[in-house]
């Protein structure tokens, strides 16, 4: 069985390319078509994150190119800072957005979400670079085989006495728990304690309490409420 990955640790990219804060506008080009990165993060001293520069700050330059039949009355450039930067302290986004490696997978993803972003420094606890986390990096987690999630969920329910009586089958991700339950109060609190292995896609309840009578309940999401 694989074991699921639990945090930022386990998914991010440990050797890390990365520039200087003095590194030029076409080393950072470079850098970024070798590695095929979109963003790259900045460092001083013996590796401490102080900035990004990704491809939305270098195209100022370029978007700010002016046109053949540009006047001298036109308007200027939106960004002249960075369409006139040269080094990549001129040019990242500062601080950085950055996650640490023992957070959890859910917190990394909501952080790139949030903050818009496609990858994150993964710093420690003096901010120096230990990995990159992508987008990518956190799908992973949804490539674990259905075998994999259903002997997962079934060691959550083992935790949960009330659960004994239920089994589990996964089809693409999809999480369909049977049998019976006692306890009708419970099933939000299962429900979330299973949606939290990780390669869920989905769950789905098909449920009978103890005189046999059917509890289905069709699609459980993330909220962990029913439809």
């Amino acid at each position: 069985m694989t074991v699921s990955p639990h945090t930022v640790s386990d998914l991010m990219t440990h050797t890390a390319v990365a520039v200087g804060s003095r590194a030029s506008y076409k080393d950072i080009v470079e850098l970024m078509d070798e590695w095929k990165v979109s963003a790259l993060p900045v460092l001083v001293g013996e590796g401490r994150v102080i900035g990004v520069v990704s491809e939305a700050d270098l195209l100022p330059k370029e978007e700010n190119r002016p046109a053949a039949t540009s006047a001298p009355g036109d308007p200027p450039p939106m960004d002249v800072g960075k369409a006139d930067a040269l080094y990549a302290e001129q040019l990242m986004s500062s601080p950085a957005v950055t996650v640490h490696a023992d957070a959890t997978i859910a917190e990394a993803a909501r952080i790139m979400a949030r903050r818009h972003v496609k990858r994150l420094p993964v710093v420690d606890g003096s901010g120096l670079l230990q990995g990159v986390v992508s987008r990518g990096d956190l799908l992973k987690v949804f490539l674990r085989s259905d075998e994999d999630i259903a002997s997962e969920a079934l060691g959550v329910l083992g935790g949960i006495e009330a659960a004994a009586g239920m089994g589990v089958q996964v089809s693409d991700g999809v999480v369909v728990l049977g049998g019976t339950l006692s306890d009708r109060s419970l099933v939000p609190l299962i429900a979330r304690a299973v949606r939290a292995v990780e390669g869920v896609v989905d769950i789905r309840l098909d449920l009978r309490d103890r005189d046999g009578h059917d509890r289905a309940q069709g699609a459980w999401h993330a909220a962990g409420s029913a439809e």
